[in-house]
């Protein structure tokens, strides 16, 4: 088995109303996380084998997740910034149909 790793990633979450969120907190503050702002966090995260895999396992053992539960993680792979959803997926975001998406044209039926 190849030897431990670290690696700096954010994670964002959303539990929703009713979330585990003294389970996530517990785990963020078990992992030394910085606050980065509403639900995000920075931390340097130790595993052994892959980071997305070790990541998800690590975090359904500490917090009890619903249907409702989103965890979005964040880090450099391959000199690249990356992003996933470990839990849950992506929603519409508030902010669609809030910009002007062009001009004023005429609907025609049929």
């Amino acid at each position: 088995m190849a030897g431990k790793k670290t690696h700096w990633i954010w994670i964002s979450f959303d539990l929703g109303v009713k979330g585990d969120y003294e389970g996530i907190y517990k785990w963020l503050d078990e992992h030394k996380a910085r606050e980065c702002g509403d639900s995000l966090a920075g931390l340097n995260y130790e595993h052994s084998g892959d980071l997305i895999d070790d990541l998800r396992t690590d975090l359904q053992k500490s917090i009890e997740f619903t249907t409702k539960s989103r965890v979005y993680v964040i880090r450099l792979l391959d000199g690249k910034m990356k992003g996933r959803f470990i839990v849950g997926g992506r929603r519409m975001a508030p902010w669609s149909g809030y910009a002007e998406n062009g001009g004023q044209e005429e609907d025609t039926g049929g």
